[in-house]
């Protein structure tokens, strides 16, 4: 055998193990989608997933929504969205005075609770941004549990980077996205 089919042998038996590896994992998780929705049935978008060592796992199949909501979308009367400085989870006096607002459209509307959205922009990894993301979220909860909300009509949660307001690189598009959003349930 020669140097080139000497070459030649090691990439088929790397390829071969490699597709080998990848047909093997792929036969250790089966997915099966929810039997129908509605009465009887389950939600077409939680799926039944198998795991290696054969057990059952339900996840949710579910597409995230990207469309603004809650006081992104600007369409809530008395709700605004709260901007931070970068690498920053305190609000400056203006921001602080929109956060006001906000607290008095919760007392407005007393049987409404808020989950608190915590934003990013895209510079720092992933982990960082989840982080980060949070902490601006707790932070917004905190000062309004100070202004009279109570804990029980607040939660939190970490987009990070994931759900960006405006896209693009600019200092405008990086600075919409460094926010946290109101969103009203109830």
């Amino acid at each position: 055998m020669n140097i080139k089919e000497g070459f030649f042998m090691k990439k088929l038996l790397i390829a071969i193990t490699i597709m080998s590896f990848a047909v093997g994992c792929k036969s250790l998780r089966s997915k099966s989608d929810g039997a129908g929705s509605g009465v009887g049935g389950t939600d077409s978008t939680i799926k039944s997933e198998t795991t290696a060592n054969g057990g059952s796992e339900k996840i949710d199949a579910s597409p995230m929504n990207f469309a603004a909501t809650g006081s992104d979308s600007g369409s809530i009367a008395g709700l605004q969205t709260v901007f931070f400085e970068y690498d920053k989870s305190t609000l400056s006096a203006g921001e602080k005075a929109k956060l006001t607002a906000n607290v008095e459209w919760l007392k407005k509307n007393s049987g409404s609770k808020m989950t608190i959205e915590g934003h990013c922009d895209q510079r720092g990894s992933n982990e960082y941004n989840l982080s980060l993301g949070e902490r601006r979220a707790n932070a917004v909860k905190q000062m309004m549990q100070s202004m009279g909300v109570s804990a029980s009509r607040l939660t939190t949660v970490s987009f990070g980077e994931e759900k960006p307001l405006m896209q693009g690189e600019s200092d405008e598009a990086m600075a919409k996205n460094r926010r946290a959003n109101f969103v009203p349930a109830n």
